[in-house]
């Protein structure tokens, strides 16, 4: 009728209790944790059964300490979390095809939100970031950093937390899928070159604060980033991989 109840390790109850206060607000970010001796004490527990439940919450991103001082409550930041999702993908054996279907949702949407919300330091930013690229291009060097960074810059200034921690883990799963891609004799020159067309599109629908544009040369853009795929002939429902895996 029941089954068996697995005993869970004083270093873990550590663990959950002071994760609890800090996802209920109890404890928010940049308040101090009480030291090792004190958090001893009032668990009732050794010091070292209580420094194995703060490690596993410095692994998890929650606390964290400057030079050496007392532990702080952190608030991750999304590019933090999302390695740990980007691998939970890849062990999911997440295609290409899954990716670019999401991706088909978040990055237009993205750039929609963003055209409403941008401002003058911002178009700066992809100003610089497109010329950039263009250099690089021109000198014959990879541009997909700079790539994943103008698509992080447009979800930044769209100015929405869940759309950037949604999107965060599947753009770094892109990497390698655009390095393959660019590698390959048919895209390496008209990939880089088409990409940054649709950058330049977009950065002046942005610029002029059209909605409708930015996410339309938006969703051009993918759809580009995919025909790029199929011309190479790459299966789509083939996994995606770690950056050089």
């Amino acid at each position: 009728m029941f089954q068996r109840i697995e005993p869970v390790p004083a270093y873990r109850t550590v663990c959950d209790a002071i994760e609890k206060q800090i996802m209920t607000g109890r404890l928010g970010a940049g308040d101090p944790l009480p030291t090792e001796t004190e958090l001893a004490e009032q668990f009732g527990l050794a010091r070292h059964t209580v420094r194995e439940g703060l490690r596993i919450l410095e692994e998890s991103g929650l606390v964290g300490r400057e030079a050496g001082r007392r532990l702080f409550v952190k608030a991750p930041h999304y590019s933090d979390l999302a390695p740990r999702a980007s691998r939970a993908l890849v062990m999911q054996r997440v295609t290409f095809e899954e990716l670019w279907e999401v991706s088909m949702s978040l990055e237009p949407s993205a750039a929609a939100r963003a055209a409403a919300r941008i401002d003058a330091e911002q178009i700066a930013q992809l100003e610089e970031n497109y010329r950039h690229m263009e250099e690089e291009r021109a000198a014959g060097r990879s541009i997909i950093a700079l790539d994943v960074e103008f698509h992080t810059l447009v979800a930044e200034i769209a100015a929405n937390k869940a759309l950037l921690l949604a999107r965060e883990p599947i753009s770094q799963l892109f990497y390698p899928a655009l390095a393959k891609l660019f590698a390959h004799p048919l895209n390496c020159e008209t990939g880089p070159r088409r990409l940054a067309q649709a950058h330049r599109r977009i950065i002046d629908a942005l610029k002029a604060h059209d909605a409708g544009q930015a996410e339309l040369w938006m969703r051009r853009h993918m759809v580009d980033f995919r025909r790029g795929y199929e011309l190479c002939s790459f299966n789509l429902k083939d996994a995606i991989a770690f950056e050089g895996a």
